[in-house]
């Protein structure tokens, strides 16, 4: 029948939107959390890099995703954390394998991004209570850093351990059969 099929109806996502741009404003952010050694402003840096993620993503809802952002948000959120964790590794306050853990659901999600792009079956997931807790705990973990905290190794772990609950969280979900459309 003529006029049923429901993806006459759905516009296509638009390749790009404003919250992309506050996503991208976290690129410049991660070269200057490597760049500057003063404490006082890797602090500046990680504030205005978490309010950017959190606002991005408002932005996001409100006015609608788009099909660049479903791609550059992890990326962008992905290689922050990369770069800040190794100014982290490069200060030897934190072990290599503590900074390898606290990074843990990045690097499986990575793995899990390039596996189904070589198999052809690129999907998404979309973010989840525990993912966003790492997120939270890498900033906190990121915090103490700067801080100097007695906290640091604390969080560290417990970033690794959530972690841990994250990825088999998206591991449960995206290994679920999917339904027929």
């Amino acid at each position: 029948m003529q006029g049923t099929d429901p993806s006459h109806t759905r516009q296509a996502k638009p390749l790009w939107r404003s919250a992309d741009l506050i996503t991208a404003l976290r690129l410049p952010l991660a070269a200057a959390f490597v760049v500057y050694p003063d404490a006082a402003i890797r602090l500046a840096v990680l504030v205005i890099a978490g309010a950017t993620d959190y606002f991005d993503g408002i932005l996001a809802r409100r006015v609608g995703g788009s099909r660049a952002g479903a791609v550059l948000d992890p990326v962008v959120d992905k290689l922050f954390m990369a770069a800040a964790f190794m100014v982290v590794l490069t200060a030897d306050v934190l072990h290599p394998i503590e900074v390898v853990a606290i990074l843990l659901r990045d690097i499986v999600a990575l793995l899990a991004f390039i596996t189904t792009v070589v198999l052809g079956r690129p999907a998404a997931l979309p973010a989840r209570a525990g993912g966003k807790a790492v997120t939270v705990l890498q900033l906190l973990t990121l915090l103490a850093f700067l801080a100097e905290s007695d906290l640091l190794r604390p969080l560290a772990w417990a970033t690794a351990a959530i972690s841990v609950y994250a990825i088999a969280d998206y591991m449960r979900v995206g290994l679920k059969p999917r339904e027929e459309e």
